[in-house]
């Protein structure tokens, strides 16, 4: 999936919290938000960041919900990054590894044909 599949994939799919997404899905969308954020952020502006950050709450949390489906895990364990430094570092793990293959509980694998069944 390209960056730009991948964002347009996200923000469609704006409050979604069933199914699951892609590393390449999670990670190319968070490095576009890691940029604008950088660039909203170096603008100064308190409430331009703070409409950002309310815009991106939403897509942000469902993606990483997506992602925990695709790894068979559920989605409660986003809230694991409330515990500072160390939930992080487990939620980043988390969205690091591979998808489970084949169709899990949460659906099929967004892989598609290439993936083998379970």
């Amino acid at each position: 999936m390209s960056l730009v599949e991948s964002v347009k994939s996200v923000f469609s799919k704006y409050a979604t919290f069933s199914g699951r997404a892609r590393r390449s899905e999670y990670w190319w969308y968070s490095l576009v938000i890691f940029i604008l954020s950088a660039i909203v952020g170096g603008i100064g502006n308190d409430i331009l960041t703070f409409v950002f950050s309310l815009v991106i709450l939403v897509p942000t949390l469902a993606v990483g919900v997506r992602r925990l489906h695709d790894t068979g895990r559920t989605g409660w364990w986003i809230l694991i990054g409330l515990i500072p430094v160390i939930g992080t570092i487990v939620l980043i793990i988390f969205f690091v590894q591979d998808s489970e293959s084949g169709s899990n509980q949460y659906g099929p694998s967004p892989k598609g044909a290439g993936a083998k069944t379970a």
